[in-house]
């Protein structure tokens, strides 16, 4: 397992190299849609499936992490919603807002916790997205919708069941827990396909995290980007750690959970608000503040981890 340099540093230096390709024209937007294309639906997912369904990874798996994961997104997604309401946020900005408190990385957690804690850690990390995941999309439309500022025109809420359904990385996870209740070691030449393919999957995600960010959005939006970023990295992680102590939750699940919550939020968002119309620049800001700063969060508790902080 590595510390803060070996586990945390790698990870933000691919995403700064990324931002700088992108910055000096050696990356263009048409090579990051193929990319995250080719990593969303293939080498991802293959690498999720191949992780979890080797026989061993998917032992001792925790349920009441992901309880205590769902438990403590939901309550920050209340928060989130509660204080968009009292700072009288104009509903415009509400959905964007709300989303960047609570969703999450799924590439920057991957890459965080195979350097932290090792293999073993990733079937509790792919048990905790894969459960998250669809309940945060009904978070995230159901605010979209109700804060539209033309109902009329916005996206069925029953749209979200299709995309969880056809979700590449939920359908990975699950599965590769069943291959791997099957207990059989995959055959080498199809491990080796899968070692190839996952070698890919994480330097071009955060390559293109880092080409994602922009800069520019910043100014008129940092007060509820600085906002936004303390709900998702300093109030969820306190949230989400007394409700792993409240579910009993020790050992490996509850430091892949603690890293869990640390995550920057995620790039989705912009999409998302973008095609829901909600404040996508807001969205923006938002990524980029959280990006920044979890470099912080993510150090931190990596530190404790290794410092032997949680039992």
């Amino acid at each position: 397992m590595g510390g803060i340099g070996e586990s945390v540093v790698p990870v933000f230096a691919l995403i700064a190299l990324g931002a700088a390709l992108r910055r000096t024209g050696w990356t263009d937007p048409d090579f990051h849609r193929v990319s995250d294309r080719l990593v969303y639906y293939i080498f991802f997912p293959a690498m999720l499936f191949w992780k979890i369904g080797t026989p061993g990874h998917a032992a001792g798996l925790s349920p009441a992490a992901a309880g205590a994961a769902l438990s403590a997104v939901i309550l920050v997604y209340g928060l989130s919603l509660g204080f968009a309401v009292l700072a009288r946020m104009p509903a415009r900005q509400v959905g964007a807002f709300s989303q960047c408190c609570y969703r999450f990385n799924t590439y920057v957690g991957m890459a965080v916790v195979l350097e932290a804690l090792g293999e073993g850690a990733v079937a509790h990390f792919a048990l905790i997205i894969s459960v998250c995941i669809p309940v945060i999309n009904v978070c995230a439309v159901g605010t979209l919708l109700w804060f539209s500022e033309s109902v009329s025109r916005a996206r069925s809420p029953w749209f979200f069941v299709k995309n969880v359904l056809n979700n590449p990385l939920i359908l990975a996870c699950l599965s590769g827990f069943l291959y791997a209740r099957l207990g059989t070691p995959f055959p080498k030449p199809v491990e080796a396909l899968f070692r190839l393919m996952a070698w890919g999957s994480l330097p071009l995600a955060l390559l293109s995290i880092g080409a994602s960010l922009d800069f520019r959005r910043l100014r008129h939006h940092i007060l509820p980007s600085l906002a936004a970023a303390g709900l998702k990295l300093v109030v969820l992680p306190a949230v989400g750690y007394g409700m792993l102590r409240l579910f009993h939750v020790g050992g490996l699940a509850l430091k892949t959970a603690m890293i869990f919550f640390c995550l920057p939020t995620s790039t989705a968002i912009y999409i998302l608000s973008s095609q829901m119309e909600s404040d996508p620049e807001l969205a923006s800001a938002g990524i980029v503040i959280s990006t920044l700063l979890s470099v912080l969060s993510l150090s931190l508790i990596v530190f404790f981890i290794h410092a032997g902080v949680f039992p």
